[in-house]
């Protein structure tokens, strides 16, 4: 290959005016990302979409001086939201959880009373949620390989699975007999959380106790239609091995064997359990590579497993959803949390219906305007019709410029006696 380029060049060099210069070559090496796409799942990640957006505009207001904040500013805070627009017209779509107003020239943005309801209600839930935070955390630290998770890496993933913004003060620094901050190095971004002592009574995964439940072998589930019959051969070859913990120790397992792949889905598995939506950013989970002892390819491996896992693109972002924790579009189990937010979604609806409901309005006045106008338009090309239409008759034979007439009119004019009448 070299040879023929150079071969090509010095031909080039030697005839430039009867062969014009080869484009470069570039060669890429592209991954494979490619699934079948479900409605449902599609549908839901759609409606998550416009509610994770609201959320971190709510967030950015909150933390406004008397939770107030120029427009200008959330503004700027879009190409961070991934929106493009005017953020002026984005919050005027909900007008139930914006409160949108102009002093000063300037607009302003605040949260409405029913959104400020759901705040309030938000915090109690995160208050009597404390245990279940504890437990979430401790979870994910015993799956780490020594305990120890990155607060910077960590705070990437806390929303997902429903910790707080302030949960290093709220849940790390109030279980002292749990968890402690480890920074040997003094940077901030160096800070890591760490277990203090293991708890065997959690150490046990979503898949393993739904075995002790239904008293069999821990198997992963398949949520496939039946005629995807060679995924469904693949899955009962992998679901044939034994079931690997997320919480064993991984050292002793070879790298790239099945024993450890089997060991990654049960991690992600577990995972995607634990997040309020069971779902996660795959570029956000391969952050945590060496932590968890991921494989280097993790969407290769995602992708392998269709029947427990579902890999999506959409808005341009790489997620992994846990296909047994949806029927359908819907999750199955909800979090306390999540109800809550659902409200606030189901509020997010109510003002864009309201929305739309005004902007249809505003649309048919102007067509009924317009339709005013066109009638107006119409009759005054009537009128002008009718009259053209006279003017027209007379360029047609009759009255004087008919010659049998005109004959009559001066035979009239000159006899002597008027004619009878």
């Amino acid at each position: 290959m070299v040879n023929f380029m150079v071969f090509c060049c010095l031909r080039d060099s030697s005839r430039r005016t009867l062969y014009p210069p080869f484009p470069p070559v570039v060669f890429r090496h592209f991954s494979l990302w490619s699934m079948k796409k479900d409605p449902d799942l599609e549908s839901a990640l759609s409606r998550n979409r416009r509610w994770i957006v609201n959320n971190q505009i709510k967030n950015i207001i909150l933390r406004c001086p008397h939770q107030v904040a120029p427009v200008k500013f959330l503004q700027k805070k879009f190409k961070t939201l991934d929106l493009q627009g005017k953020a002026l017209n984005w919050l005027k779509k909900y007008p139930c959880c914006f409160e949108v107003y102009l002093r000063h020239d300037e607009y302003y943005c605040q949260l409405t009373k029913p959104m400020m309801h759901l705040v309030d209600e938000e915090e109690c839930v995160k208050d009597m949620q404390g245990p279940v935070y504890v437990e979430r955390l401790a979870r994910l630290l015993m799956m780490s390989t020594n305990q120890r998770l990155n607060v910077v890496k960590l705070n990437e993933l806390k929303r997902n699975f429903g910790f707080p913004d302030d949960y290093v003060i709220r849940i790390v620094a109030k279980y002292g007999d749990m968890f402690r901050i480890v920074n040997h190095s003094g940077r901030k971004s160096s800070m890591e959380i760490e277990l203090v002592s293991w708890k065997p009574d959690i150490a046990i995964s979503s898949v393993e106790a739904l075995a002790q439940k239904q008293g069999s072998e821990p198997r992963f589930s398949c949520s496939l239609p039946s005629t995807w019959v060679k995924s469904w051969e693949r899955f009962h070859a992998f679901n044939a091995t034994p079931y690997i913990s997320p919480y064993s120790d991984p050292s002793g397992l070879v790298e790239g064997s099945k024993e450890l792949e089997k060991r990654s889905v049960a991690l992600v598995h577990e995972l995607l359990s634990l997040t309020l939506w069971k779902k996660a950013s795959i570029v956000k989970l391969a952050h945590f590579r060496r932590e968890f002892c991921l494989p280097e390819k993790l969407n290769v491996m995602l992708l392998k497993h269709p029947g427990i896992f579902y890999v999506s693109n959409k808005y341009q972002i790489y997620t992994v959803l846990l296909r047994e924790g949806y029927n359908g579009s819907d999750l199955i189990e909800k979090d306390p949390l999540v109800v809550v937010k659902e409200k606030f979604g189901e509020l997010m609806q109510e003002g864009s219906h309201e929305y739309n409901r005004r902007r249809y309005l505003v649309n048919l006045e102007k067509k009924r305007k317009n339709g005013m106008l066109m009638g107006r338009l119409e009759k005054r090309r009537d009128t002008s019709g009718e009259v053209s239409e006279q003017d027209n008759q007379g360029d047609k034979l009759g009255g004087l410029f008919d010659p049998e007439e005109r004959k009559r009119f001066y035979k009239v004019l000159f006899e002597d006696n008027p004619p009878e009448t």
